[in-house]
């Protein structure tokens, strides 16, 4: 058996044969090889077939908190009826993961110190499980907002050290890959999450939905175990590492771009159904044939961002909240019209989902020598700006109407383009204050 380790010049080097590998940067993990072959092929198969099993099971884990996250969404009634609470009330469970989501992004690392982050993430997995069979046990709705709080942290938590896990993982030219496979996770719990939920939930009740995710979770358990590498931390993380980012000129105008993006983007997704139900009158079969197509579409966005990053990178960020702003407003002019607004929600969906993916590939280049700390800032950043997108598109809703709503939205995407460049790369990318 051959052990792989790198060197400071960034190459693999093998302490048993000849063969090398290309490794993503000073951060890479060895990876415990089969004896090579002459040519080395058997022995770069089998640390390829390590590695993306290492990337699947995190893209199986984000399917997870996505679903357990947002489950919620469709089965709020029979939730707040049999907890004694208002629709309200229970909504809250929803804000309340997010709140702690951002807390715990921000102090992950320090909070961590110098424990293996193979560790923490199978820690991280752990806590969620646990807050699921909290939550299908709950018998109180202060129960339940524990759970909640407890899957917040979670997901802060894991979202945080997504990107720089994934660095370590997998040679530089993958990591774009690397993180479209763990965005497809994402991709495939907001596209079925709510619709799964609701359907379970008529038929083995709230509860039983969200026992339906445990076996699962426990199964992504047994893979990381299998299939993460030890990752001993690199550098001490202290809080005002995370802050102190700010002071470089390309992160602070990230960080804003990345607010207006997702306050704009989450401020018009969480009002669709009341604008489907307004302007389009659609049934709820027709409903759910839409957010369905929409939801499909990310599938198609995430892979289009991923084979485009590379290259583009500057670009998507760039243009992508301009073109999700201009569809934005496309709906509201087509939306008395049934396959315009099909349309619309199908091409929204694609730039939606690209823009994430598109945000964590940054994170890899703008901020590589701090991704912990980084990838924290920037967690916290996105939830705060959702609960803040969702808060704004609900007052413009309630005071002045639907269509103010996406207007709204439709605005800060445009902000988020201006303020993320008009083709100065070093705006995002060069560190300099």
């Amino acid at each position: 058996m051959s052990v792989i380790f790198e060197n400071s010049d960034g190459i693999m080097a093998d302490t048993g044969s000849a063969a090398v590998l290309t490794a993503s940067d000073e951060n890479a993990v060895p990876f415990v090889l089969e004896e090579l072959s002459s040519d080395g092929h058997e022995g770069a198969v089998i640390a390829g077939w390590r590695m993306w099993s290492a990337v699947g099971s995190m893209s199986l884990c984000v399917a997870m908190l996505i679903a357990s996250e947002f489950m919620p969404v469709s089965l709020l009634t029979p939730i707040a009826a049999d907890l004694g609470a208002t629709a309200g009330m229970a909504g809250q469970a929803i804000s309340i993961s997010g709140l702690f989501a951002v807390v715990t992004s921000l102090f992950i690392a320090t909070i961590a110190g110098r424990i293996d982050r193979r560790h923490l993430l199978m820690g991280l997995t752990g806590l969620m499980l646990a807050s699921l069979i909290l939550i299908a046990e709950a018998s109180s709705f202060g129960m339940l907002m524990i759970a909640r709080a407890v899957l917040g942290m979670v997901v802060g938590g894991f979202w945080a050290l997504a990107t720089a896990t994934i660095m370590r993982l997998v040679p530089k030219d993958a990591v774009p890959k690397a993180l479209g496979a763990l965005y497809t996770g994402n991709a495939l719990a907001t596209t079925f999450a709510a619709p799964i939920g609701s359907y379970l939930g008529g038929i083995i009740g709230w509860r039983g939905a969200f026992w339906a995710l445990v076996p699962i979770v426990v199964l992504n358990l047994i893979w990381q175990w299998i299939s993460l590498p030890s990752m001993p931390p690199q550098t001490a993380n202290p809080v005002g590492k995370v802050f102190g980012l700010l002071q470089r000129r390309n992160v602070a105008i990230a960080m804003v771009g990345v607010m207006l993006s997702f306050a704009g983007a989450f401020g018009v997704f969480t009002y669709m159904r009341p604008f489907l139900e307004a302007y389009t009158r659609v049934s709820v079969p027709q409903l759910s044939l839409l957010l369905l197509a929409m939801g499909g579409a990310g599938f198609v966005g995430t892979y289009g961002a991923t084979a485009l990053i590379e290259r583009h990178l500057y670009s998507l960020l760039r243009l992508l909240p301009l073109a999700l702003g201009v569809v934005t407003i496309g709906l509201l002019s087509v939306g008395h019209v049934p396959w315009g607004v099909a349309a619309m929600l199908i091409a929204w969906g694609a730039l939606n989902s690209a823009i994430p993916v598109s945000w964590a590939a940054w994170l890899a280049k703008g901020i590589r020598d701090e991704p912990e700390s980084g990838g924290g800032l920037i967690v916290a950043a996105i939830q705060l700006s959702i609960m803040l997108g969702a808060a704004f598109g609900g007052l413009l809703l309630d005071h002045i109407s639907i269509a103010a709503t996406l207007i709204g939205g439709a605005i800060l995407l445009v902000l988020a383009s201006l303020i993320i460049g008009n083709g100065d790369r070093s705006r995002l990318f060069s560190p300099s204050i």
